[in-house]
């Protein structure tokens, strides 16, 4: 008969990273994997490069962290990017350290940072790994004193007891991975409170929708600011996007999803607005038009439009400006240079919608922070019950922050079970 200490569901980052660290304390463990193989999801990350970690300092890390960042304090304090270098570079993978402070393979292959840790735990007598294997429930019950206890997890073939059970699941992103939310419900069924769901570091939809000249479109070095319909400033982000054949995508368009899914998600619209000179200031790039015009005066408008945009722009341009085809440039009034000077300082999309959780990087919300022990990722309600990695009410921006939030939870969870 099987005797475990400690059950951890889930083969992802979290789960194998708790497993590692639960074994190097000698206890005996079991993984279950519902998929036919572990580490699914974590083989994506990064287009398959695996973005493990960033170089941050803690303090910068966590103004990158959504929900309650303090409350990874505790765990990366313990488990941070040093910590997590070292952890793979002892087992065989060189790291090395791109542009933004993000960390990666040298190899350029996130199979083989699932390959360290999966081959950390067959190596070992005390970690058993099955896959295959779909949990239906945590099993629990109360002892007199009215607190609420694990006793082990439950499935179609039967129950496995234990005393510690960690729920690493995931969220709702990549749903072909297995993450189909499985942990929340158990979560909710136990008791706990569940921040709700929506698509983050994922694609935006956009009206109008982008030219078909603009689609697959990169635009470098630019701004991306949304607002609400009643001006309010969301967030702002700087650097690379591109346009897709229902809007935009890109680093800066993921990293501002994170801040507007939710509204998007309730059902809200927003207005968005693409600076294609952030290096210019707006009275700067009114001179300088004032001078194109006037030195290329005799050139029709919708020729000279590539003075100042790329070619797969200027049909988008020429819809919004409502500026006559065929005008030429000396003929321009003051008007209508605003709405160029306007155009190229502020390009107006309005956003509808998100991607949904197939795309999706991470998933936003999850169980709620204040009823899990930071130290130690157990469940304030239920003895026995942890949580780590996306499960939980935590997601940050791209550049290796989410891997290490799970690797970090993962990790404080295993060292505490």
């Amino acid at each position: 008969m099987d005797n475990f200490d400690i059950i951890v569901v889930g083969g992802g980052a979290a789960g194998l990273m708790a497993a590692s660290m639960a074994a190097d304390r000698g206890k005996n463990v079991l993984v279950l994997e519902k998929m036919h193989q572990a580490g699914l999801k974590l083989r994506l990350t990064g287009k398959g490069r695996c973005n493990l970690t960033n170089t941050a300092p803690l303090k910068e890390f966590l103004t990158h962290v959504g929900s309650d960042s303090r409350f990874l304090r505790n765990s990366m304090s313990v488990f941070y990017n040093e910590e997590l270098m070292q952890y793979f570079e002892q087992r065989g993978v060189p790291l090395v350290i791109e542009r933004g402070k993000r960390v990666f393979p040298k190899s350029g292959k996130s199979l083989d940072i699932f390959l360290a840790l999966i081959g950390d735990l067959e190596q070992r007598a005390n970690v058993t790994i099955r896959k295959n294997y779909a949990v239906q429930a945590i099993d629990t019950y109360t002892d007199d004193e009215g607190l609420r206890h694990v006793c082990g997890v439950r499935s179609k073939s039967g129950s496995i007891a234990c005393s510690r059970v960690l729920v690493a699941t995931g969220g709702l992103s990549y749903p072909t991975t297995g993450s189909t939310g499985a942990g929340l419900r158990w979560a909710e069924e136990l008791g706990h409170s569940v921040v709700p769901q929506v698509p983050s570091l994922v694609a935006l939809v956009s009206e109008p929708r982008p030219e078909q000249t603009l689609q697959g479109f990169q635009l470098k070095n630019v701004s991306l600011t949304v607002r609400t319909n009643d001006g309010k400033e969301l967030c702002s982000h700087f650097g690379e996007m591109t346009f897709t054949d229902d809007g935009i995508s890109g680093p800066i368009v993921l990293s501002a999803s994170r801040i507007v899914s939710r509204h998007l998600n309730n059902g809200e619209t927003l207005k968005a607005f693409i600076d294609l000179k952030p290096a210019i200031g707006r009275d700067e790039l009114d001179r300088r038009l004032i001078n194109d015009l006037n030195q290329n005066g005799t050139r029709l408008f919708h020729d000279a439009l590539r003075l100042w945009l790329p070619a797969e722009l200027v049909p988008t341009a020429l819809k919004q400006l409502h500026i006559e085809y065929y005008k030429r440039l000396n003929q321009i009034n003051g008007q209508e240079r605003r709405r160029l000077l306007d155009f190229l300082k502020a390009m107006p999309l309005t956003l509808t919608a998100t991607h949904g959780y197939d795309e999706a990087i991470v998933t936003q919300g999850g169980i709620c922070l204040k009823e899990i022990n930071p130290k130690t990722m157990e469940s304030r309600l239920v003895k026995g019950l942890y949580f780590a990695g996306e499960v939980l009410d935590l997601d940050a921006d791209t550049g290796g922050y989410n891997l290490q939030i799970a690797f970090s939870t993962g990790a404080a969870a295993g060292r505490n079970m």
